[in-house]
């Protein structure tokens, strides 16, 4: 079975190496760079077997993108929390979302609408449209990109119909296929980007319950998660697009 590997990072101005990847189930790092082949060179190397290789690479890659600890401990904050960042953020908040379904968009009044309709309705006088509203109104960016299955799930299209409201309170709301999401390497989890600075992981159950917020402010792996950002906004298209390319699928 394949490995789940995960781009912790790369300095590499071209796309190519040298890169750290994490595998997500072991936990090994695995480090791309250029292979070392020069029988002289490979004579040095201690304990070096005859299944093993060995690459050469900055040492600015380990140090901006290396683990930093033995076993990472998740800072946790609760929804109250987590909810005031939304007021509190500078000048940019943008949202990754990946999973199939929401247990709180199922138990929205709209859900039920949007089966019976096929439109959801728009509550833009909640106190989450007004706030995103005052935000933008401010000069903020409030962005997101939905990751959508082929075909899209029931919860799926719910989103990108209510994201007619997104748009309403000045969201740049955008769409990519999972297809896509997995070619240019998006992480399979939810989080939010708060002024490039504050990483906020949205944790679930399997049930697609939301339970908690682990918060990132490593600044390398910050930057991770803005490079993240970077390669959702560009391979993704806005809601509207979206909608219609579905249309004619």
């Amino acid at each position: 079975m394949a490995r789940r590997l995960r781009l912790n990072g790369t300095d590499s101005k071209n796309g190519g190496c040298p890169a750290v990847h994490e595998d997500l189930d072991s936990g090994e790092i695995i480090v791309q760079g250029r292979p070392l082949t020069d029988p002289a060179d490979l004579r040095q190397l201690q304990h070096f077997g005859p299944d093993d290789a060995a690459v050469a690479v900055p040492r600015e890659l380990l140090v901006n993108h290396g683990p930093k600890e033995m076993d990472r401990v998740p800072e946790l904050i609760g929804l109250e929390e987590f909810g005031r960042l939304f007021h509190h953020f500078e000048h940019s908040a943008w949202h990754l979302e990946t999973r199939s379904g929401y247990a709180s968009d199922r138990e929205d009044e709209g859900y039920a609408e949007f089966l019976a309709t096929g439109r959801s309705s728009m509550d833009l006088d909640s106190d989450w449209c007004q706030n995103i509203h005052r935000q933008t109104q401010a000069g903020k960016y409030v962005g997101r990109v939905r990751v959508v299955d082929d075909p899209p799930t029931e919860g799926q299209r719910f989103l990108l119909s209510y994201a007619r409201c997104n748009a309403a309170t000045g969201e740049d709301a955008r769409n990519i296929w999972r297809e896509d999401a997995e070619r240019v390497q998006l992480p399979a989890e939810d989080f939010w980007l708060f002024d490039s600075r504050l990483v906020a992981i949205l944790r679930f159950d399997d049930d697609d319950v939301f339970h908690d917020v682990e918060i990132i402010t490593e600044p390398a792996e910050v930057l991770r998660y803005c490079q993240v950002r970077e390669a959702a906004v560009h391979a993704s298209v806005p809601y509207d697009q979206f909608a219609a390319q579905l249309g004619t699928k």
